[in-house]
């Protein structure tokens, strides 16, 4: 099959039960690349094989299946959610702010298990720093390895809900429609009225905005 010259890379799916020690926690984190609005994460640890077939990376699925799926997934399954602030992101950048919204919600997930995890399966090329815990990064995790996915679609429904809460505080910026991510009509929506609170100020298309920049 030709493929217009791109490399194509296969990325099995991942057998995540033959990882040890149990139990096995898969955490992915959310609006990383957003203008606005805190990062979020999950981690997940899945108690059976209750909804298995039907996970895969959060951003393949419609809106209305991830919105049907989330709960079932925290009815199910050992979950624990945590965030990284907008003012964390501009002290620590986005990257690190990420890995600590992961830290954060994997030891969440421990209070509520009543137990440390065994092997923590991490969404990306990065072990979570701080997290004494066996880790293995996965890169795709959220499409190849359950856990990982379940994750995944619980911190975007968990993020879509709270910036569609600041929808309606902030009806000039349309949070409720982008979550914040530099879509056309969010950028245009700060030159125009210039960055709110819940603006990430150290991201390009924010900053040039700030009340100094503007020249």
């Amino acid at each position: 099959m030709k493929t217009s010259g791109k490399k194509v890379i296969s990325l099995e799916p991942v057998d995540w039960k033959t990882f040890s020690p149990a139990p096995v926690v898969g955490v992915d984190e959310v609006g990383r690349g957003c203008l606005a609005g805190p990062v979020y994460a999950a981690a997940a640890c899945l108690r059976s094989d209750v909804l298995v077939e039907q996970l895969t990376d959060s951003k393949l699925l419609s809106e209305k299946r991830r919105e049907i799926l989330a709960p079932q997934i925290l009815e199910q399954h050992w979950v624990g959610i945590a965030f990284a602030t907008v003012e964390e992101i501009d002290e620590i950048n986005i990257f690190q702010a990420s890995l600590l919204a992961m830290k954060r919600a994997v030891l969440e997930l421990e209070k509520k298990m009543g137990q440390v995890a065994g092997h923590v399966l991490v969404d990306g090329s990065f072990r979570v720093p701080g997290l004494a815990r066996v880790q293995t990064p996965l890169i795709k995790g959220d499409l190849r390895c359950a856990p990982i996915s379940a994750a995944s679609i619980v911190a975007k429904v968990t993020r879509d809900h709270l910036m569609k809460e600041y929808g309606e505080k902030f009806p000039q910026y349309g949070f409720e429609k982008h979550k914040g991510y530099a879509s056309p009509t969010h950028k245009k929506a700060i030159q125009i009225s210039g960055p709110c609170l819940l603006h990430r100020r150290t991201f390009s298309g924010v900053k040039e905005y700030l009340p100094g920049n503007m020249g």
